[in-house]
Formats: structure tokens, sequence, C-alpha cells
């Protein structure tokens, strides 16, 4: 089902089809942190990669406990948008032979990962209170406090440690 597909119709459609879409990502994710992980030098963003990879397999079982509340099957769309932003991510990586570098490298793609998170939740969220589902809308704020705390450490880590090596 694409999102101009005939398959939405309502906006309950649109909701479960998003839903799926971030569950799609959110699966990605968890299949490319790991080798964020390895590629990391710095200890600190190692660490928060580390950290980040256990936050996402609890998105994982929120979204799962949404499709639950929704008593919709939980399964994943394909997500263009992070299939791309991954494969930049890999590309960039792989070209970057610098270790400092490579570390800003790692924290410009986790938050593009992390803001193309913020907004799917964000929206999610909205929608689902609007649908009347505030017992959804509270589970997936849990992970949207989390995306956004991730992206402040990144930004935090970026601005005090990591770009400055990587300019030097």
């Amino acid at each position: 089902m694409g999102l101009f597909s005939s398959d939405i119709k309502t906006m309950d459609d649109l909701f479960i089809h998003t839903l799926r879409d971030i569950y799609y990502a959110e699966k990605q994710i968890s299949k490319a942190l790991p080798k964020m992980i390895d590629k990391a030098t710095n200890p600190q963003l190692k660490q928060g990669f580390e950290t980040h990879l256990s936050e996402t397999e609890g998105h994982i079982e929120n979204l799962e406990e949404a499709f639950r509340l929704l008593d919709v099957e939980a399964k994943g769309v394909d997500c263009p948008a992070i299939d791309g932003i991954i494969k930049e991510a890999n590309e960039l990586i792989g070209e970057t032979e610098d270790k400092q570098v490579l570390d800003a490298a790692l924290i410009a793609a986790a938050q593009a990962v992390e803001h193309y998170e913020i907004t799917r939740y964000g929206t999610l969220i909205t929608w689902a209170k609007e649908l009347g589902r505030n017992d959804v809308a509270q589970v997936l704020e849990r992970t949207l406090k989390e995306e956004k705390a991730t992206d402040e450490k990144l930004t935090k880590l970026a601005e005090t440690r990591v770009n400055l090596a990587a300019a030097e």
C-alpha cells in the first residue's frame, strides 16, 4: 500500500499506513545501528549508539503495543525515506577515511534518522488524538520523548567534541 494508493481511503487507513511505515523504519534502524557502533571511534558516540540500539528495540515493542491496542497486525510497509537516509549514511561512512571526520559524519547521519523519526511520531501522535486513540498516542509519546533526547545528546556531542576534533 503506497501513500497515494487507493488502499488509503480514510484517516484510519492513513494512520495505520504511517504506523507501518515507522515500524519498518525502526526495524531498518535496528539493523543499521550495529554498523554505526562498529565504525564510531569516539567512546561517547559509540556508547550513545549502543544505548540507542537498546532504545530502538523498545520503540519496536512500543509500536507492537500500539498495533495490539488498535487490533491491527504489526507489519511494516516499505519506507523509501528511511531506506534513502540509511543508504546515504552508508555511502558517506564508506567514503570517509579520517576517523574524527567519520565520527562527525556518523552524527550527521544519525540526526537525519532522528529527525525523520521525530516528524513521523509527532504526526502519528496528533492523528491518534484526533482519531480518539489517546491510549495509542501515549504509547507513541514515550518513543517521541526518547527520539528527541537522542537528538539533543547528538547535538551536544557534535558541538562540544566531535565536530571540533574533526575540524582540526
